[in-house]
């Protein structure tokens, strides 16, 4: 067994101006994410520059906050919205939502692919592989809070929190959610793949890892099991992901079309004479 550190959730503090391990990791995570972007902006054939990764990177972010908060409340804290109409605003208190801010991110970069004059399908697939190491770092900012623990165990590799092993389940996302996703999206859009294939394998590779993590995570104190003593709210906002992803897979496949984030090929691998560019309502 391991003995739970107890780490202090403030990394720095400046008088009354306090700085949480949890928003580094946020702050690391879309610093990840602009990195990787950037990578892939400047492999050969791509449709992308660099500077394209900058705004998309900016309407992210704005996705992420706004919609992981709204959907933490909706999802989680409802309770708490009724008892105080500010509750929304006081993100310091914590209360954030991967499901929700997946939705503010499909919306957010949405409206990108649209002011762009892209395909809303291949902004999609670029951003498939550049939030893993964010998940990985947002999972290891839950472990260094302390929450989001799993059910007691006794395995050698549990923690022992306030006198009981219990199971690390943000270190399990972490691995599942984070660096294996990101590990294996990455290599799968190191070349170009059908449209929408991308999308489909992180929403499946997500939604199986965390359905199979919430059966060993606690939920909730104030939300608990939905049914059975077994089902988790985690549970059901991921099923849909999992049947949308390989809904994609399939559909991608069977359609095979080419992907608009690279530059069109001849047969033969030969580039057309020209290519129009994103930026001029090519679509």
């Amino acid at each position: 067994m391991i003995q739970y550190p107890g780490f202090d959730p403030i990394a720095i503090a400046f008088g009354p101006v306090k700085v949480h391990w949890y928003g580094i990791m946020y702050l690391v995570g879309f610093a990840a994410a602009w990195w990787l972007g950037r990578q892939r902006a400047l492999r050969a054939g791509s449709t992308w520059k660099p500077v394209d990764v900058d705004d998309f990177i900016f309407f992210a972010m704005l996705g992420v906050i706004l919609g992981g908060r709204l959907g933490y409340v909706l999802f989680y804290g409802l309770r708490y919205w009724a008892e105080d109409p500010l509750y929304l605003l006081k993100i310091w208190e914590g209360g954030m939502s991967f499901h929700g801010g997946l939705v503010g991110v499909l919306v957010a970069i949405a409206i990108f692919a649209v002011r762009r004059g892209r395909r809303v399908a291949d902004v999609f697939d670029f951003a498939a592989p550049v939030p893993g190491i964010g998940l990985l770092a947002g999972r290891i900012g839950n472990f260094i809070n302390g929450e989001l623990w799993g059910k007691p165990t006794d395995v050698p590799w549990g923690f022992v929190v306030d006198g009981e092993v219990r199971h690390a389940t943000q270190l399990y996302e972490a691995v599942l959610e984070g660096l294996l996703l990101f590990a294996v999206l990455w290599w799968f859009t190191s070349r170009p793949r059908p449209r929408l294939a991308p999308s489909g394998l992180f929403l499946t590779l997500y939604g199986a890892a965390r359905i199979l993590v919430e059966f060993w995570r606690v939920p909730d104190a104030h939300v608990g099991y939905l049914a059975g003593g077994w089902l988790t709210m985690g549970m059901v906002l991921s099923s849909p992901m999992l049947a949308a992803g390989v809904v994609l897979l399939v559909l991608a496949y069977r359609r095979d079309e080419p992907s608009g984030n690279y530059v069109a090929t001849r047969p033969g691998g030969a580039a057309p004479p020209a290519v129009a560019s994103p930026r001029s309502g090519a679509r």
